[in-house]
C-alpha cells in the first residue's frame, strides 16, 4: 500500500477519461443553453448563453454567476459539443476559434494534460512540477507506436520522426520554440533521452561497452553546454542564452553514428553585466563555489563579492547547489574525454574573464586621458591569459592606430577603456563558448559508420515582444518569422497531399508568402534595401549614428505595408515592424555598435602571441585581420586626411577552421558584419530544415510565478499568437479540417435527408453526394474524396444541430400521432354508435317506402353500369400524368445535355493540364540531366584534386631539388597570369550578362508594385467606404441623442404643468378675493393656452423633424446597402486580383529558385576553379601530363560558360512568358472590372424587390427559429432520455455478463477449496457451503445496488429536465407580468391626460361661492376613491404574493409528484420479469404526466385570468355605487336651484324698486361687456386657433386611444371567451381528473403489487437470515470445541492487529468506492494482490515454527476470530432486515434504530478493549505457564520430536488449505461489508422514498381542494360577472337620463342671465368629476363620458 501510494500513476497524466467527456447531461446542457464564449478580461473568454439578439448585439447569460450581459455579435465565438472537450487533437474541433483552443488546452492542463496537438503542432505547458510520464517504461510504451495510437507526448513526436527516418530515409528535424521559461530546453534533453534510449548502439555490440560509450557523451553534452550557455533570469532558473541545433547522425540500421552541435546567438552581454534577481552564466558560480583550494590558488580566484562583472553577488537557485553542479560538470567532460589541461585551461579562461571586470581605469587631472592607477588586476589577468602586462596596459591605454600608411599611437578616454576591456571580455567568452561547441563536436563525431541520415533537434527562442526591443529581439524575431513560414509551407503541402489523395480539387495556397514581405522588409539587399541591409550600409559610414541609421530606414521603408512610423515625437521607440505575431517596437540604441561588434586589435594580437597554447588558438585568426587593411582606414582614404580608430572592427564572427571549419573562413580585407552573419548562419540553417521533414513542438509559460496548476488565459493566448498555434488555425480555416468516413457519415445524417437515398445497395460516396444535394449545403463549404468528405469549420456542428432539432420533431411527431390515433379511435367509436341508429332508420324507412316502386327496381339494375362515366376521368388523369412525365423526360434530358456538355470542357481542361504537366517533366528531366552531368563532372575534378594532393606531398619532398627550376617555374606563372586575366574578361561579361538578367528581374518587380499600388487603392476605396458607414452610424446617434432631448423637454414640460396646476390650487383656497382671482386666473389661463399652443406647435415641428430625419434615415439606410453591395464587388475583384497575384509570386519564385540554383552552380564552378588555380600555382609542374590536364580543364570550363549562357537565354526566354502572361492577366482584370461594374447596375435594379422579399423572409425566420428552438428543446430532452435508457440497457447487460463471469470463476475457486478442505477436515466444507450461499446472496445485492445506482442517475436527469420547464414557466410569467405592468402604465397615462383636461376646465370655470361646497365634497370624494384605489392595489398585491406562493407550492408538488412517479418506475426496474410491462407503463405515465402537467398550466392560466375578471367586475360595481351617489348629489342640486328660482319671482317688486338706480350701473355693466365681449370674441378666436391644433394633436390621441381601446375591448371579449372556455375546460378537465384518478388506481394496484413482490423478496431474505442464524449457532458449537485451546493468546494479539490494519486497508478501499467507481476496481485489484501476499507471508511464517501445538492453536485462534466477524456480521445483517421491514411500516422508528446502530457500535468498541485487556492478562498467563510447562515436559520433548517430523508435512498441506480458506474468507468478508454498506443506502433511500409518498399525497389532497375552490370561485365570478354586466347596462341608462336632463336645464340656465355661470361651471365641474370616476370603471364606460366632456367644453366655450 505505501508504494502504491507515494507513487502516482502515469496513465492519469496521459489519458483522457471519456466517462467525464462523453456525459449526455452535458450535451443537453449543451444544447439547451446555446452556449457560446465571449471575451472576459479575466478569465480571456467565458462561456455564456444566448437570451436575445438585438441587431449586431446579443444578450448573453453568463454561465458562471447568471449575471447578464450585451455583446457584439461580431466578439462571440462558438462553442464546441462537449463530446470534443479535452480532445487530443485541436485540429478535430469542429469550431475552431481562440476561445475554444484555449478552453481545451486549459482543461487538459487542469486535468494534468501537459501535451496537446493543434495539427502538426505538439503543444507543451509547463507543469512547473515533475511529472511520472518521462521514466524507461513510458518509453517502452511509446515505442513501435503510431502518433494516433497513443496519447500526445514529446515522445511520441521523436518516435514518429525517428520511424519516418528509417521508413521513407528522409532527414528529420525537430523544433522546440517558446518563451524563456516555457520548456524547449528540458523538452530538448527528453527528445534526446528517448533517441538515446531507443536507437543505442551497444545494445547489439559486446565490444561497445565502454565507459565513454556515444550515446552517454550524448548525453552528457547538455550538462556541459548549459554550464557555459545558460543562465537564471527572472522567468527562468535555468534559461538558454543561446540557440543551438543538435543533429544525430544515424546509420541504415537505425543506430546513433555521432552527433553535431551548432550553436546561434550567444548572449555573451550577460558575462559582463546582469539585471537585478539574475545571474549571470553557471559556470562562474559553479568554479567560485566548487573548486578546491589548490585549483583556486591556481586560477586566482576571490569570494563572489569581489567581482564586478558578478552584478548581484551569489545568488542561489532554490533545489540547486552549485557545488555539486560544478562536479557533476567536471564529470561529463571527463566522460567526454577532456584531457585535464584542456579543462585546466577553460577555467583559466573563466578565470580571466572575471578578471577584466576588476580592471579599474581614472581619468588624469587635466586631461581627458584614462591611467590604471592599480594594476594587480591586470597582472592576474595577464598571468591567466599568458600575456606581457606592460604591453597589454600600452595596448590598452594608448593602442597603435594606423594614419593613412602610418602607425600612431592614440592616448584613450576612461570610457574608451572601459568599453575595450568589456568587449574583451565579451569576446574571449564568446571564443571560448564557440571552442568548447566544437571540442564537443569532435568528440561526439565518429568516422567508423557511415551517417546515412539524421535528426536535427532545434532549440531556439520564440518570438519575443517587450515594451522596447533591441537587435537581438530582432534577430530572434526574424528567425521566428522564417521558421513559421516553414511551418506554413510544410502545413498545406501535407494539405494538399490529402487533398491529392482524396482527389478534391484544390487551389493551392502558400500560406508561406504571407509571412515573405516582413522577411522582405528585414533581410532584402537591395531595391529598396531591407533592415539589415541599411545597418550593415550605416556601419561603413565614420560619422554614422543610430539617429541616421533610423532616419534612413523611414526614409527607405516608411511606405511598406509591415513597417510603421512612430505615432508621435514623445514615442521611445524608433520605429514598429508587424509580425506575425503583432506589432513590435523596436528601440534602435547601439545597434551600430552590437552589429559592427568592436576590438581592439592590439591586444587582439598580444593574445593571439600568448604563451598559453589554449589562448593563442583561440584568438589565431585575429591576426588575419590586424594585418590587413583596416576598415576605418578605407573610409579615411576617401574622405579625411585621419581619423582616430580607437577600436577597430574585427572579424569576430568569422572563427578559424578549428572553431568552424572551411565554411567560416572568410577572404582577406573582407568586412561581415553580425547581422550579415546571422544571416548567413540562418540561411543555411533554413536550407537544412528544408531538406528535412519537420516536427514542431510549440512550449508555453502558463505563468510568471512558476506555480504549478496556474493558468493565466491572456499570457497563453499571447504565446500563442507568437508561436504560430492561432497562425496555424487561421490556415486550417481556410482549407477543410473536419473530415469523415462515408459510412460514418451516412449513419449519423441520413436522418436529415430521408429520401435522399433509395432503397437496396449504394456507394458510400455516391449516397454522401445525394444526401450533400439534398441538404442543399454551400459548394464551398464541403468536398468529396475517395473514402471521406471534407467539411469547413463550423459545418458539422450545425449539421449536429440540424439532427437534434430533426430527432425532436419525429419523436414529437410520433407522439401526436399516437395520442391523435387513440382520440380519434375513441371518438369515431362514439360517432359510429351515434350515427349507426341513424343510417339503420334511415335505411328501414327508406327501404320501406321505395321497396314496391317499379323505378327503385330500375336504379338497382342501372346502378352497376354507372361505371363506364368514370372511364373518362380516369382518361384525363392518365392523360394528365402522361404530360407530366414528358415534362420530366424534357428536365433530365436537358439537365444530361447540360452535363455532357460540362464533362466536355471538364476534359478539355484535363487535356490541357495533362499537356502542361508534360511540358513541365521534360524541363525537370533536362534539369535532372544537367544536375547528372554536373555531379559527375564535379566527382571527376574531386579525383583530380585527390590526384593532385598526392602530387604535392610528393613534390614537398623534392623542394629542395627544384630550387634550380625556380626560374622555369617562374615563366610558367606568367602564362598563367595571363590566362587568369583572360579568365578574369570572361568573368566581367558573365557579370554583365548577371546585370542585364537583374535589370530584367527589377522590372518585373516594378510590375508587381504596380499591382500592389492598385491593391492599395483598393484597399483605400475600402476604407473610405468603412468610413462612409462611420459616418452615417455617428449621424444615427446624433439623431438619437436628439430624441433623447425632445423627451427631456417634454418631461420638463410636463413638470411645468404640475407646477401650474400647484400654483392654481393655491388660488383656489383664497375664498375672500374671488372676483380678483377669478380675473388672475383669466389671464394665466390665456397665458397657459398660448404656451400650450406653443408647445403643441414645437411638438408639431418636432414631428415634422422626425418624419423629415427617418425618411433620411431611410435613405442612407438604402445608400448603406448600396454601398455594402459597391463593396461586396470591390472585395470579390480584390480577391480575384490577390489570386492572380498569388499566381504571379508562385511563377516568379519558381524562376528565383531556377535563378539561385544556377548561381549557386556557377558559384561553385568559379570557386572550384579559383581553388584549382590557387593550387596550380603552388604545385605546377612541367610535365605533358599536368599541361594535358590543365587543356582538359579549360575546354571543360569552356563546355561549362556554354551552359551557363544556354541557361542565360532560357532564364530570358522564361522571364518574356511571364511578361505575356502578365499582360494577359491584366487585359482580362480589365475585363472583369467592366463586368463587375455592369453588374453592379444590374444588381440596383433588382435590389428594390430583393430587399421587399428580404424582409418577408426575415419575419417567415423569425417564426422558423421559434419553432425551431421549440422543437430543438424538445428534440434534446428525447434524446437526453434516449441516451440515459441506452446507457441503462448498456450497464445491465454488462453487469449481467461480469456477474455470471463471477459466478463461474468463484465456483471453480470453490469446487478446488471444498476438495483441499474434504482431506482436511469436514469444517472447511460446511464453511464452504457457507461461503456458496453467500456469494449467492452477495450478487443478488450487487445487482440490486446497481440497479439504485442506475435510479440515481435517471432522477437526476429528470431533475435536471423539470428545472427547465420550471425556468420556461417562470420567464412565461415574467412575460406576462411585463405585459400587466405595460397595461397598467397605459392605463396611467390616460388618467395623467384626463387629469390634465380637468385641471384646463376648472382653469376656464369661474370659482363662484355656491360652487365651492360641492368642489370640497367632490374632492372628498376623489379622495375616498384614491383611498379605495390604494385598498385595491395592496389587495392585488397581495393577491399576487398568494399567487406566486400557490406557484411555489404548485413547482414543489410537481418536482414531489415527479420524485414519486421515478421512485415508483424505479421500484418496478427492480424486477427482471416485467421489464416489458414497466416499459408500457413508462410510456403511460409520462403521457399522463404531460397531460396533467398542461391541464395545471391550463388551471393556473384559468385562476390568473378568473382573479383578473372578478377583480374588473369588483372595480366595476364600486365606480356603479359611486355613479348612483353622484346622481342623487346632481338631483338634490337641480331641486335647489328650482327652489332659487322660485325666489327670485317672489322677489319681484323689490327688483323694480333697484331697477332705476341699476340701470345706469347696468348701461356701464353693458359698455363694459361690449368690451369684454369684444375682447372674448378676439379670445375665441385664438382659442378657435389652438382648438384646432388641439384636434389635430387629439386626432392623433384619440387614434392611439382608440386603437388601445380596441385592444383593451379586444382583451376583454377574450377574457369573456376565455371564462367560457374555462368553463369548458374545467368540465373536460373534471373527465380527465376521473380517467387520472383511474389511472391513479392503476399505478396504486401496481404499487401494491409491487409490494407484494418486496414483501416476498424480503420474506426470502428472511430465510436467508435463517439459514445464517443456524450457521451461527453451528460456529457456537465450533467455539464450544475451540475454548480449550484459548491459552496461546499471543498468536492471537499479533493477528488480531493484522486484521485491524487489513480492516483499516478495507475501510479506505470502500470510502474510494463510494466515490470513484473506476478507481475503486484498481483498488481492489491491488488490494487482493497485498493481501494474497500477507496470506503467502503467513503461510510461510507459520511452516517455519517448531512445533505443531502452537500452529494448531493459531489455526484455531483464527477459525474462532472468523466466527466472531461473522456473529458481528450476522447481528449487523439482523438488525438492518429488522430496520428495513421497520421503515417500510413506520417512518418515526428511524432514530431508534440510529441510536441502536451507535449503541451497537459502542459495544463493538468497548468488546474490542476487552480483548485487548484479556491478551494482555492471557500474555502474562502464558509467560507463567511457559516457564512451568518447560521444567514440566522438557522430558516429553524428546519423545515428540519424532511426530513433529510426522506432523509437519501435514502441516503444510493444512498451511495451503489454510491460505485458500483465509482467501475466500476475506472475499466473503469484504463482500459483506460492502453488502452493509448497500443495504443501509437502500434503506436510507426507502426511507426518503416514504416521505416523498407521504409529501406528495398531501400535496395532491391540497391540489384537489384548491381545483374544487377554483372551480366554485369560476361559477361565483360567472354569476357576479352576469349581474355586474346588468348593472352597468342599467347604470348607463341612468347616466343618459341624467345627461339629458342636465342639457335641459344648462339651457334653461342660459336663458336666465348672469346665473349660468353658475350652472354651467356646476354641470361641468360634474360632468368632469363623472368622467373620472368612469375611468376606473371599464373601458365601455370611457367613450360616452368623453362625448360629456367634449358637450361640457362647448358650453363653457358659449
Amino acid at each position: 500500500m505505501s508504494q502504491r501510494s507515494g507513487q502516482e500513476d502515469p496513465e492519469r497524466y496521459l489519458f483522457v477519461d471519456r466517462a467525464v467527456v462523453y456525459n449526455p447531461a452535458a450535451q443537453a446542457d449543451w444544447t439547451a443553453k446555446r452556449l457560446v464564449w465571449i471575451p472576459s478580461e479575466r478569465h480571456g473568454f467565458e462561456a455564456a448563453s444566448v437570451r436575445e439578439e438585438r441587431g449586431d448585439e446579443v444578450v448573453v447569460e453568463l454561465a458562471e454567476n447568471g449575471k447578464k450581459a450585451v455583446v457584439n455579435k461580431d466578439d462571440i465565438q462558438k462553442m464546441n459539443p462537449p463530446k470534443f472537450s479535452k480532445v487530443e487533437d485541436m485540429a478535430e474541433l469542429t469550431c475552431l476559434n481562440e476561445a475554444s483552443v484555449l478552453h481545451n488546452l486549459k482543461d487538459r492542463y487542469y486535468s494534468g494534460l501537459i501535451y496537446t496537438y493543434s495539427g502538426l503542432f505538439c503543444v507543451v505547458i509547463n507543469p512547473y512540477k515533475n511529472l511520472p510520464i518521462y521514466s524507461d517504461n513510458i518509453i517502452e510504451m511509446y515505442r513501435g507506436k503510431k502518433r494516433h495510437e497513443m496519447p500526445p507526448h514529446i515522445y511520441a513526436i521523436s518516435e514518429s520522426a525517428y520511424r519516418c527516418m528509417l521508413q521513407d530515409r528522409e532527414d528529420q528535424s525537430i523544433l522546440c520554440t517558446g518563451e524563456s521559461g516555457a520548456g524547449k530546453t528540458e523538452n530538448t534533453k527528453k527528445v534526446i533521452q528517448y533517441l538515446a534510449h531507443v536507437a543505442s548502439s551497444h545494445k547489439g555490440r559486446k565490444d561497445h561497452n565502454i565507459p565513454g560509450e556515444l550515446e552517454r557523451q550524448l548525453l552528457q553534452a547538455n550538462p556541459i553546454l548549459e554550464s557555459f550557455g545558460n543562465a537564471k533570469t527572472v522567468k527562468n532558473d535555468n534559461s538558454s542564452r543561446f540557440g543551438k541545433f543538435i543533429r544525430i547522425n544515424f546509420d541504415v540500421t537505425g543506430y546513433i553514428v555521432g552527433a553535431n552541435i551548432e550553436t546561434y546567438l550567444l548572449e555573451k552581454s550577460r558575462a559582463i553585466r546582469q539585471a537585478k534577481d539574475e545571474r549571470t552564466f553557471h559556470v562562474f558560480y559553479q568554479l567560485l563555489a566548487g573548486a578546491g583550494e589548490h585549483l583556486k590558488s591556481d586560477l586566482l580566484l576571490e569570494g563572489f563579492n569581489n567581482y564586478r562583472f558578478l552584478s548581484n553577488g551569489n545568488i542561489p537557485i532554490p533545489g540547486q547547489q552549485d557545488k555539486d553542479n560544478f562536479q557533476e560538470t567536471m564529470e561529463a567532460m571527463h566522460i567526454m574525454s577532456f584531457a585535464h589541461e584542456e579543462i585546466l585551461a577553460m577555467l583559466k579562461v573563466v578565470s580571466s574573464v572575471l578578471q577584466f571586470g576588476n580592471i579599474i581605469f581614472k581619468k588624469e587631472r587635466n586631461t581627458d586621458q584614462a591611467s590604471m592607477p592599480d594594476n594587480t588586476a591586470a597582472q592576474k589577468l595577464c598571468h591567466l591569459l599568458g600575456m606581457n602586462v606592460m604591453e597589454f596596459t600600452r595596448a590598452i591605454l594608448s593602442p597603435r592606430i594606423k594614419v593613412g600608411r602610418d602607425y600612431v599611437q592614440k592616448a584613450q578616454t576612461k570610457e574608451q577603456a572601459d568599453f575595450a576591456v568589456e568587449a574583451l571580455a565579451k569576446a574571449t567568452y564568446e571564443r571560448l563558448f564557440r571552442w568548447l561547441v566544437h571540442r564537443i563536436n569532435k568528440a561526439l563525431d565518429r568516422t567508423k559508420r557511415q551517417g546515412a541520415s539524421f535528426i536535427g533537434i532545434l532549440d531556439i527562442a520564440g518570438f519575443e515582444i517587450f515594451q522596447l526591443n533591441s537587435f537581438e529581439q530582432l534577430c530572434i524575431n526574424y528567425t521566428n518569422e522564417k521558421l513559421q513560414q516553414l511551418f506554413n509551407h510544410t502545413m498545406f503541402i501535407l494539405e494538399q497531399e490529402e487533398y491529392q489523395r482524396e482527389g478534391i480539387e484544390w487551389s493551392f495556397i502558400d500560406f508561406g508568402l504571407d509571412l515573405q514581405p516582413c522577411i522582405d522588409l528585414i533581410e532584402r539587399p537591395a531595391n529598396p534595401p531591407g533592415v539589415l541591409a541599411l545597418l550593415d550600409e550605416e556601419c561603413w559610414f565614420p560619422k554614422a549614428t543610430d539617429k541616421t541609421f533610423v532616419e534612413k530606414l523611414i526614409q527607405e521603408q516608411g511606405t511598406h505595408t509591415k513597417f510603421q512610423k512612430p505615432r508621435q515625437l514623445k514615442d521611445k521607440a524608433d520605429f514598429c515592424i508587424i509580425h506575425y505575431a503583432g506589432k513590435v517596437d523596436y528601440k534602435a540604441d547601439e545597434w551600430l555598435m552590437k552589429n559592427m561588434d568592436p576590438l581592439n586589435d592590439n591586444v587582439a594580437t598580444l593574445l593571439h602571441q600568448s604563451t598559453d597554447k589554449f589562448v593563442a588558438e583561440l584568438w589565431k585568426d585575429e591576426i588575419q585581420t590586424i594585418q590587413r587593411a583596416s576598415f576605418y582606414d578605407n573610409v579615411t582614404s576617401l574622405d579625411e586626411p585621419a581619423v582616430d580608430r580607437i577600436v577597430g572592427l574585427d572579424q569576430v564572427a568569422g572563427m578559424n577552421e578549428t572553431a568552424f571549419g572551411a565554411t567560416y573562413k572568410t577572404k582577406k580585407g573582407m568586412f561581415r558584419t553580425v547581422g550579415q552573419l546571422y544571416k548567413e548562419s540562418l540561411t543555411k540553417l533554413m536550407a537544412t530544415l528544408r531538406n528535412t521533414n519537420p516536427n514542431f513542438v510549440r512550449c508555453i509559460i502558463p505563468n510568471h510565478e512558476k506555480r504549478a496548476g496556474k493558468l493565466e488565459p491572456h499570457l497563453v493566448l499571447d504565446q500563442l499568437r507568437c508561436n504560430g498555434v492561432l497562425e496555424g488555425i487561421r490556415i486550417c480555416r481556410q482549407g477543410f479540417p473536419n473530415r469523415i468516413v462515408f459510412q460514418e457519415f451516412r449513419q449519423r445524417y441520413e436522418i436529415l435527408t430521408p429520401n435522399a437515398i433509395p432503397k437496396g445497395f449504394m456507394d458510400g460516396k455516391q449516397a454522401c453526394e445525394r444526401m450533400i444535394q439534398a441538404l442543399e449545403l454551400d459548394p464551398n463549404l464541403f468536398r468529396i474524396g475517395q473514402s471521406k468528405i471534407f467539411f469547413r469549420t463550423g459545418v458539422l456542428a450545425h449539421l449536429e444541430e440540424e439532427r437534434d432539432l430533426k430527432i425532436t420533431d419525429i419523436i414529437i411527431y410520433f407522439q401526436s400521432v399516437c395520442r391523435g390515433y387513440l382520440a380519434r379511435k375513441a371518438f369515431a367509436k362514439k360517432q359510429q354508435q351515434l350515427s349507426a341508429l341513424k343510417v339503420l332508420q334511415r335505411n328501414c324507412a327508406a327501404y320501406l317506402k321505395l321497396r314496391h316502386w317499379q323505378w327503385w327496381r330500375l336504379f338497382t339494375k342501372v346502378k352497376p353500369l354507372l361505371q363506364v362515366t368514370r372511364q373518362e376521368e380516369e382518361m384525363q388523369a392518365k392523360d394528365e400524368e402522361l404530360v407530366k412525365v414528358k415534362e420530366r423526360q424534357l428536365k433530365v434530358e436537358n439537365e444530361l445535355v447540360e452535363m455532357e456538355r460540362k464533362h466536355q470542357q471538364l476534359l478539355e481542361e484535363k487535356n490541357i493540364l495533362a499537356e502542361q504537366l508534360h511540358a513541365e517533366t521534360e524541363l525537370f528531366a533536362e534539369a535532372e540531366e544537367m544536375r547528372v552531368r554536373l555531379l559527375s563532372r564535379k566527382q571527376e575534378l574531386e579525383e583530380i584534386l585527390h590526384d593532385l594532393e598526392s602530387r604535392v606531398e610528393e613534390e614537398e619532398e623534392r623542394n629542395q631539388g627544384l630550387t634550380n627550376e625556380k626560374k622555369k617555374m617562374q615563366s610558367h606563372i606568367q602564362d598563367l597570369e595571363e590566362q587568369l586575366d583572360e579568365e578574369e574578361a570572361a568573368r566581367q561579361k558573365l557579370q554583365l550578362d548577371k546585370v542585364t538578367a537583374e535589370s530584367k528581374i527589377k522590372k518585373m518587380e516594378e510590375d508587381i508594385l504596380l499591382l500592389e499600388d492598385q491593391n492599395s487603392k483598393f484597399l483605400k476605396e475600402k476604407k473610405l467606404l468603412e468610413d462612409r458607414i462611420a459616418e452615417m452610424s455617428s449621424q444615427l446617434t446624433e439623431e438619437e441623442e436628439k430624441a433623447k432631448n425632445l423627451g427631456k423637454v417634454k418631461n420638463k414640460q410636463e413638470m411645468m404643468m404640475v407646477d401650474l396646476e400647484e400654483r392654481l390650487k393655491k388660488e383656489e383656497k383664497t375664498r375672500q378675493e374671488l372676483e380678483k382671482a377669478k380675473r388672475k386666473l383669466d389671464a394665466e389661463t390665456t397665458d397657459l393656452q398660448d404656451q400650450i399652443a406653443e408647445l403643441q406647435a414645437q411638438i408639431e415641428e418636432l414631428k415634422i423633424q422626425l418624419t423629415k430625419k427617418e425618411e433620411e434615415l431611410q435613405a442612407a439606410l438604402a445608400r448603406s446597402d448600396e454601398e455594402t453591395v459597391q463593396k461586396n464587388n470591390a472585395l470579390k475583384q480584390v480577391r480575384e486580383l490577390q489570386a492572380h497575384l498569388a499566381e504571379l509570386q508562385e511563377d516568379l519564385e519558381s524562376e528565383k529558385m531556377c535563378r539561385t540554383k544556377a548561381e549557386k552552380l556557377k558559384r561553385d564552378l568559379s570557386e572550384e576553379l579559383e581553388a584549382l588555380k590557387t593550387e596550380l600555382e603552388d604545385t605546377l609542374d612541367t610535365t605533358a601530363a599536368q599541361q594535358e590536364l590543365r587543356s582538359k580543364r579549360e575546354q571543360e570550363v569552356a563546355e561549362l560558360k556554354k551552359a551557363i549562357d544556354e541557361e542565360t537565354k532560357n532564364h530570358e526566354a522564361q522571364i518574356q512568358d511571364m511578361r505575356q502572361r502578365h499582360a494577359t492577366a491584366l487585359e482580362e482584370l480589365s475585363e472583369q472590372l467592366e463586368q463587375a461594374k455592369r453588374f453592379k447596375a444590374n444588381l440596383e435594379k433588382n435590389k428594390q424587390s430583393l430587399e421587399t422579399d428580404n424582409k418577408e423572409m426575415a419575419c417567415e425566420v423569425k417564426t422558423l427559429q421559434q419553432a425551431k428552438t421549440e422543437s430543438e428543446y424538445k428534440r434534446k430532452k428525447l434524446e437526453a432520455q434516449l441516451q440515459e435508457f441506452t446507457a441503462r440497457a448498456t450497464e445491465v447487460e454488462r453487469a449481467k455478463g461480469e456477474l455470471t463471469e463471477r459466478s463461474h470463476k468463484l465456483q471453480t475457486e470453490l469446487d478446488n477449496v471444498s476438495a483441499l478442505l474434504e482431506e482436511s477436515e469436514k469444517k472447511g466444507v460446511k464453511l464452504a457451503k457457507e461461503v456458496d450461499k453467500l456469494n449467492s446472496k452477495l450478487q443478488d445485492l450487487e445487482e440490486l445496488r446497481q440497479e439504485e445506482t442506475r435510479q440515481k442517475l435517471n432522477l437526476s436527469g429528470q431533475i435536471r429536465q423539470l428545472e427547465v420547464d420550471k425556468n420556461t414557466l417562470l420567464e412565461q410569467q415574467e412575460e406576462d407580468e411585463e405585459a400587466r405592468r405595460n397595461l397598467e402604465k397605459q392605463l396611467q397615462t390616460v388618467h395623467a391626460q384626463l387629469f390634465e383636461t380637468k385641471k384646463k376646465l376648472e382653469e376656464d370655470v369661474g370659482a363662484m361661492e355656491g360652487l365651492e361646497d360641492v368642489k370640497r365634497k367632490l374632492l372628498k370624494d376623489v379622495e375616498l376613491t384614491s383611498q379605495r384605489l390604494e385598498e385595491k392595489t395592496m389587495a392585488m398585491d397581495k393577491m399576487e404574493k398568494t399567487k406566486n406562493r400557490l406557484q411555489q407550492e404548485l413547482d414543489d408538488l410537481m418536482v414531489d409528484l415527479d420524485h414519486q412517479r421515478q421512485i415508483v418506475s424505479n421500484l418496478e426496474k427492480k424486477q427482471k420479469k416485467f421489464d416489458q410491462l414497466l416499459a408500457e407503463e413508462k410510456t403511460i405515465s409520462a403521457r399522463f404526466a404531460e397531460e396533467r402537467d398542461r391541464a395545471e398550466a391550463e388551471a393556473r392560466e384559468k385562476e390568473t385570468k378568473a382573479l383578473s375578471m372578478a377583480r374588473a367586475l369588483e372595480e366595476a360595481l364600486e365606480a356603479k355605487e359611486e355613479l348612483e351617489r353622484f346622481n342623487k348629489q346632481l338631483r338634490a342640486e337641480m331641486e335647489d336651484l328650482m327652489s332659487s328660482k322660485d325666489d327670485v319671482g317672489k322677489n319681484v317688486h323689490e327688483l323694480e324698486k333697484s331697477k332705476r338706480t341699476l340701470e345706469q350701473q347696468v348701461e356701464e355693466m353693458r359698455t363694459q361687456l361690449e368690451e369684454l365681449e369684444d375682447e372674448l370674441q378676439a379670445t375665441e378666436d385664438a382659442k378657435l386657433r389652438l382648438e384646432v391644433n388641439m384636434q389635430a394633436m387629439k386626432a392623433q390621441f384619440d387614434r392611439d386611444l382608440q386603437a388601445r381601446d380596441e385592444q383593451g375591448e379586444e382583451k376583454k371579449r377574450a377574457l369573456v371567451k376565455q371564462v367560457r372556455e374555462m368553463e369548458a375546460e374545467l368540465e373536460d378537465e373534471r373527465k380527465q381528473r376521473t380517467l387520472s384518478v383511474a389511472a391513479k388506481k392503476k399505478l396504486e394496484m401496481d404499487l401494491n403489487e409491487l409490494e407484494g413482490q418486496i414483501e416476498a423478496a424480503n420474506k426470502g431474505r428472511e430465510e436467508a437470515i435463517k439459514q445464517l442464524r443456524k450457521l451461527q449457532a453451528q460456529m457456537k458449537d465450533y467455539q464450544r470445541e475451540l475454548e480449550e485451546a484459548r491459552a496461546s493468546r499471543d498468536e492471537i494479539f499479533t493477528q488480531s492487529k493484522e486484521n485491524e490494519k487489513k480492516l483499516k486497508g478495507l475501510e479506505a478501499e470502500i470510502l474510494q468506492l463510494q466515490e470513484d467507481h473506476a478507481a475503486s476496481e484498481r483498488a481492489r485489484r491491488h488490494a487482493e494482490q497485498e493481501r494474497d501476499e500477507l496470506a503467502d507471508e503467513i503461510s510461510n511464517s507459520a511452516s517455519g515454527k517448531s512445533s505443531l501445538l502452537e500452529e494448531k492453536r493459531r489455526l484455531e485462534a483464527r477459525i474462532s476470530q472468523l466466527e466472531e466477524e461473522l456473529e458481528e456480521e450476522q447481528g449487523n445483517m439482523e438488525l438492518l432486515n429488522d430496520r428495513f421491514r421497520k421503515t417500510n411500516m413506520q417512518v418515526d422508528s428511524l432514530n431508534a434504530e440510529l441510536a441502536g446502530e451507535r449503541s451497537t457500535a459502542q459495544k463493538s468498541e468497548n468488546a474490542r478493549q476487552q480483548m485487548e485487556r484479556q491478551n494482555k492478562d492471557l500474555k502474562a498467563k502464558l509467560a507463567e505457564l511457559e516457564g512451568t510447562i518447560k521444567s514440566k515436559f522438557k522430558a516429553s520433548i524428546t519423545a515428540l520430536e519424532a511426530k513433529i517430523l510426522q506432523l509437519e508435512e501435514q502441516l503444510e498441506q493444512e498451511a495451503k488449505e489454510r491460505a485458500a480458506a483465509n482467501k475466500i474468507v476475506r472475499r466473503t468478508e469484504k463482500k459483506l461489508k460492502e453488502v452493509m454498506m448497500q443495504v443501509e443506502d437502500e434503506r436510507r433511500h426507502a426511507d426518503q422514498y416514504k416521505e416523498q409518498m407521504e409529501k406528495a399525497n398531501s400535496r395532491m389532497k391540497q391540489l384537489k381542494r384548491q381545483l374544487e375552490e377554483a372551480e366554485e370561485e369560476a361559477t361565483r365570478a360567472n354569476a357576479s360577472r352576469r349581474k355586474l354586466q346588468r348593472e352597468l347596462d342599467d347604470a348607463t341608462e341612468a347616466s343618459e337620463g341624467l345627461t339629458r336632463e342636465v342639457n335641459s336645464l344648462k339651457n334653461r340656465l342660459r336663458r336666465g342671465g348672469p346665473v349660468s355661470s353658475f350652472s354651467s361651471s356646476r354641470s361641468g365641474r360634474r360632468n368632469l368629476n363623472l368622467d373620472g370616476a368612469s375611468v376606473d370603471m371599464s373601458d365601455d364606460d370611457a367613450d360616452s363620458r368623453s362625448g360629456d366632456f367634449n358637450e361640457t367644453q362647448t358650453s363653457n366655450a358659449e
